[in-house]
């Protein structure tokens, strides 16, 4: 995870090989998060584009030295609901019926779970990222981490726990 902040880092003061390598490494997760939130391949590789092009006009907010894994999900989750409502829209705008459209997302909900996944310690964020968001198998997510399969789920489970904490707060 340091070296894709150090990625990061040297993309952000224009580096383009840096750009090109933090590409690499997470279009991928990013794609997969968002096939499984569009439910459609071509959707997804658009909605993958829009979300690098966002990231690199949102560069100079990014925080260095922050780990820009949940920031990148965050920017691609709000690409996704971009895209949802401009379709909404377009539902509604040639008369299609509102009331079969799919439920709305709850925008605050995501944010807060986003928000509560970035303060996680890093172990137990990595295994959500991989389990959860790229979906991974533990297996998978413990040869990417360099651990065992035990370690990965007692992880993932402290991760889920936390961030259940967390989020239980906003129903207060």
């Amino acid at each position: 995870m340091a070296d894709l902040r150090q990625l990061m880092r040297r993309y952000c003061e224009g580096d383009g090989q840096a750009f090109r390598a933090l590409y690499a490494r997470v279009a991928a997760p990013l794609h997969g998060y968002l096939m499984r939130l569009a439910r459609s391949r071509t959707l997804a590789d658009d909605l993958l584009q829009q979300t690098f092009l966002k990231i690199h006009r949102a560069r100079g907010a990014y925080v260095v030295g922050a780990d820009p894994i949940p920031w990148m999900f965050a920017i691609a989750h709000r690409t996704f609901l971009d895209e949802a409502r401009r379709q909404q829209r377009a539902k509604l705008f040639v008369g299609a019926d509102p009331h079969r459209a799919e439920p709305p997302v709850d925008s605050e909900l995501v944010r807060a779970a986003i928000d509560a996944l970035a303060e996680l310690p890093p172990r137990q964020q990595e295994a959500v990222v991989l389990i959860k968001l790229e979906g991974r198998s533990f297996a998978e997510a413990a040869r990417i981490a360099g651990t065992t399969v035990g370690a990965m789920k007692v992880r993932a489970h402290r991760g889920y726990e936390a961030l259940r904490k967390r989020l239980a707060r906003l129903d207060r």
